[in-house]
């Protein structure tokens, strides 16, 4: 894989993205546990808990890697038993390609699926391709190509069952040292756009329009401010005055504690807000 390769067409606005998804956890309690062994082996438990129905569920997640192999073998069971496995062979094939495949079984239903992704890498083009491991599996296939701030990304997917495209979808990028803008549009009826501005360190604000050809248009502005080296505040309101607030802290090296809320402008009196937490420890 080479370092100047375009972003993914699924990578085309991520920055400004970001700032509306990252580090919010509404109506959710979450703990998160990373940690390493001396031979290299990475180990992810968690658990999450939806504060209105109570009920909890997690995971435990192991990754093994073979950097002489390119090999990475990560396995993900959960609480309601259900394993999934991805090995991933990453420049072996050729210098460039990633190959993965994915496995879902379910034991008490006895329940199995698969599916197939690669990936390649170029200083100038990214192509993405995964399928369903099924009689008449929906392939799903995306480049991207880049010329200096420049990314243009076309998304698209083919029904073997249908015999049809039932996905059209194009991504425009332009990155610039402190901005990055994006325009997108799906299927010719869902028009979107973005912008990342990085207003000084420490201060960062995006703003994102979706609008559909039925004439309905989401509107968000949101930012992120750090307050220091340890902890930061993130805020972000939409057109419909949904206004989301999280602020994070470092407790110590390697943990740090998200509290979040989400609030309806529209009825602050009543009843329906939103708050969560998470934790997460990584040593």
């Amino acid at each position: 894989q080479t370092k100047m390769a375009p972003p993914s067409f699924s990578d085309i606005g991520k920055q400004s993205r970001d700032v509306f998804g990252k580090g919010y956890h509404f109506g959710v309690l979450k703990l998160e546990v990373k940690s390493k062994s001396s031979n290299g082996v990475e180990f992810t438990s968690g658990g999450n808990s939806p504060i209105e129905s109570g009920t909890v569920s997690g995971n435990l997640e192991t990754k093994y890697k073979c950097a002489d192999y390119g090999l990475t073998l990560t396995e993900k069971w959960t609480t309601d038993n259900t394993l999934n496995t991805t090995l991933d062979v990453t420049d072996k094939l050729m210098p460039g390609l990633k190959v993965t495949l994915d496995s879902t079984y379910k034991l008490a239903s006895g329940g199995l699926a698969g599916k197939m992704k690669t990936e390649y890498k170029h200083d100038k083009l990214v192509m993405n391709c995964d399928m369903g491991l099924t009689a008449s599996p929906v392939i799903n296939m995306s480049t991207s190509v880049g010329h200096g701030p420049w990314a243009l990304g076309y998304s698209t997917a083919f029904d073997t069952g249908k015999a049809a495209i039932v996905k059209n979808n194009l991504a425009l990028g332009y990155s610039a040292n402190d901005m990055v803008l994006h325009f997108t549009a799906n299927d010719a009826k869902v028009f979107g756009g973005g912008i990342y501005h990085k207003v000084r360190p420490g201060l960062e604000t995006g703003v994102s329009v979706n609008t559909s050809a039925a004439g309905n248009t989401d509107f968000g502005i949101g930012c992120k401010y750090d307050l220091g080296s340890d902890a930061s505040i993130r805020a972000k309101v939409d057109n419909s005055s949904k206004v989301g607030l999280s602020y994070q802290q470092s407790l110590r090296p390697g943990i740090t504690m998200t509290v979040s809320a989400l609030l309806d402008g529209t009825k602050l009196n009543q009843p329906g807000h939103k708050v969560g937490m998470a934790l997460e420890m990584q040593a």
